[in-house]
């Protein structure tokens, strides 16, 4: 059965000072790194595939496109949302929602690859998943 658009999945976090740009090197304020909530942004669109994929294909992302619009501190609680928006065969588009507790944390969209994941692990030198 194909994957269709309007899958969608909300995933929530909290800003850890591992979380932030400068644990992770993006930055030297201890506020959300960037790197860190595209990581979320990606989660969600994994989850919003989570039962629409068979046990052999797996997503790969393939493009980013992310505006991070605003600084959350450690202890701010972060809503992620993926909501799938277009399919197009193999290939899958989500726009993607961050919002913390002062509002839109940041937007993008995430684009995503369905593929067979044996195959694509096998062109990687013998890994197994």
């Amino acid at each position: 059965m194909p994957v269709l658009p309007g899958r969608q999945a909300a995933l929530t976090f909290t800003v850890t000072v591992d979380d932030t740009a400068t644990a992770l090197g993006s930055g030297d304020v201890p506020v959300l790194a960037t790197p860190r909530l595209l990581a979320w942004m990606e989660a969600a669109t994994v989850a919003a595939l989570a039962d629409g994929l068979t046990p052999d294909e797996t997503s790969v992302g393939t493009r980013v496109g992310l505006e991070h619009r605003g600084a959350s501190p450690v202890g701010a609680v972060v809503s992620v949302t993926a909501d799938l928006v277009h399919v197009d065969g193999r290939l899958l588009r989500f726009s993607v929602v961050a919002e913390d507790g002062s509002g839109v944390a940041g937007v993008g969209e995430v684009t995503r690859v369905v593929v067979d994941r044996a195959r694509f692990l096998s062109r990687l030198g013998g890994l197994s998943g």
